[in-house]
């Protein structure tokens, strides 16, 4: 018996990057032990290879009731028969989990309120591609791996970011530059929430910067389709396992990386990535940078660690004055954003997610 199941965009990239080893080791949407033990331990079920995120199959409760081991679910999306998924075995996904995951339930949160929208029944299994035509264009770690190997690098600084580059992003770029053979700067292009930069106006300003100020033999740049899921720690240690799929030797870590709303510490990120690298091998070096600012005294960017002025000349590289500016298409201060990049931005005619 074979039963139908429809997903959305989300879940398609998901079963993509599952064929492609963007989410290697894993070869299908997870089962109840690697579910349990991700959402626990933050490893697979194996007790040693770090996983962060759970990577799971929602389906509606007539199918969940279905369900039974050794089945198969044709996984459609827009009509088309995209891949089978055998099932292993099915399971409850509920606020117990989210709380683990996100550390709150609160709808508030975007990661929250996204993961609530979704049916509580899930379904783990090893998937097969029907339509191969879903793999076309998609990031291939083989094909990264090739393009960084053919540009003579050994060692490769991964950079994520869901926002145009501003000064800050910047200097921590150019801080893995000088560590490290190349950059690759891997911008999330799925799902953002409400108010986010798009797709478009983050490409732009890392095109007019690559082609403007970084030297083209050092930096490599491409989109990375996978949802943001603003989990915080947990997905700043998921996209430096991502990245070393992708053939990362380093992954930078800033301030609240993956963060949203004020739901974690600005350095929470650093205080995981230090527990999981006394624990375990990650197969990847992660570099906790501190917040970059500006000094009006030092007169550029710098950090609390190059800085003796923290607290009295700082003036933080804000987003939020950015997207202000943004808004009210005027350019924001040239101590925030390079007044090059920023020109670009405004003349884009949708700068924000509606």
């Amino acid at each position: 018996m074979t039963l139908r199941c429809d997903i959305d965009d989300e879940t398609l990239q998901d079963l993509i990057n599952i064929e492609t080893g963007v989410l290697a080791p894993l070869d299908g949407f997870m089962g109840s032990d690697d579910f349990i033990s991700v959402v626990d331990n933050m490893v697979l079920a194996d007790g040693e290879t770090v996983w962060t995120i759970p990577i799971t199959l929602d389906i509606d409760q007539k199918t969940f009731r279905q369900c039974k081991h050794g089945m198969i679910i044709a996984l459609y999306s827009d009509g088309i028969h995209r891949a089978d998924l055998k099932v292993k075995d099915c399971f409850l996904l509920n606020d117990e989990h989210l709380e683990r995951v996100f550390r709150t339930t609160d709808p508030v949160h975007p990661g929250v309120a996204k993961e609530k929208s979704r049916f509580p029944y899930r379904v783990g299994g090893i998937i097969s591609v029907i339509d191969q035509s879903i793999l076309e264009g998609a990031l291939n770690p083989d094909e990264t791996k090739t393009c960084f190997k053919n540009m003579g690098w050994t060692t490769v600084a991964g950079f994520q970011t869901r926002n145009p580059i501003h000064n800050a992003h910047e200097h921590l770029q150019r801080l893995a530059l000088d560590l490290c053979d190349g950059l690759f700067i891997n911008p999330i292009t799925g799902w953002k929430k409400r108010g986010d930069f798009t797709e478009e106006a983050v490409v732009t300003a890392y095109q007019k910067m690559i082609s403007e100020f970084y030297p083209s033999n050092r930096v490599y740049f491409a989109g990375l389709k996978t949802q943001m899921r603003y989990a915080g720690p947990r997905e700043a240690i998921f996209h430096a396992i991502i990245r070393k799929n992708l053939g990362c030797t380093h992954f930078i870590i800033g301030r609240d990386h993956a963060g949203v709303g004020g739901f974690y510490g600005p350095y929470d990120a650093h205080v995981l990535a230090r527990q999981i690298q006394e624990t375990h091998e990650l197969g990847i070096e992660l570099l906790l940078f501190n917040e970059p600012y500006y000094c009006s005294k030092c007169g550029f960017i710098v950090s609390n660690k190059t800085c003796a002025h923290y607290d009295t000349h700082r003036i933080e590289v804000s987003g939020t004055i950015i997207r202000e500016c943004m808004d009210m298409k005027r350019l924001p201060p040239e101590q925030l954003m390079r007044p090059e990049i920023s020109g670009e931005l405004i003349n884009l005619e949708q700068i924000f997610i509606k």
